[in-house]
């Protein structure tokens, strides 16, 4: 059994949510659920001087960094039937941005609409999350920042449908 950390679960469970808002079937946004808590498990072969590093990547360093969505894709090609496809998708694509500036270059609807929710979901969970150089933000501050990015970074309509979650229960703190 894979130990997922909080974080992953959280992403799971924020990713899940977020499917069913835009009318996947339960059996589906399961799965993409599932998918998305496996969504970083490349990092294992990131060293960890690179990982756990207080200050910013040097640009050899962040090269190695990328990388973590590759091999995580790889490893996930072992699995079988649709979800080995979208667990393999969802480590491949969960760093690229709408506007084509991440981490491969692509870009829009090239990128998979299930692997745009888990990309909102895990942006989300990062920044509310304390790392090794930064503090954890406040979950307004990450929803403004995911709002400001809509359009760039982000699907404006997967943005829209994240923040809807929020509005639905404004005393909800996810972090």
């Amino acid at each position: 059994m894979i130990p997922f950390s909080d974080e992953d679960k959280l992403v799971a469970k924020l990713a899940k949510s977020l499917a069913l808002a835009f009318g996947f079937s339960l059996d589906m946004a399961g799965l993409i659920s599932n998918a998305a808590a496996l969504h970083d498990c490349g990092k294992f072969r990131v060293p960890k001087y690179i990982l756990y590093k207080p200050g910013h990547l040097s640009p050899d360093e962040f090269a190695i960094m990328k990388k973590h969505t590759i091999w995580g894709a790889k490893m996930l090609s072992e699995l079988q039937g649709d979800f080995k496809t979208l667990a393999m998708n969802i480590s491949a694509f969960h760093h690229e941005k709408w506007d084509g500036t991440g981490y491969w270059k692509y870009k829009g609807n090239e990128i998979p609409f299930y692997c745009q929710i888990v990309a909102v979901c895990d942006i989300y969970v990062a920044l509310c999350s304390r790392r090794p150089y930064k503090e954890p933000w406040l979950p307004n501050e990450a929803l403004n920042y995911i709002k400001n990015e809509s359009g760039k970074t982000f699907c404006p309509a997967v943005v829209s449908a994240f923040q809807s979650l929020f509005t639905l229960d404004a005393n909800r703190n996810v972090c």
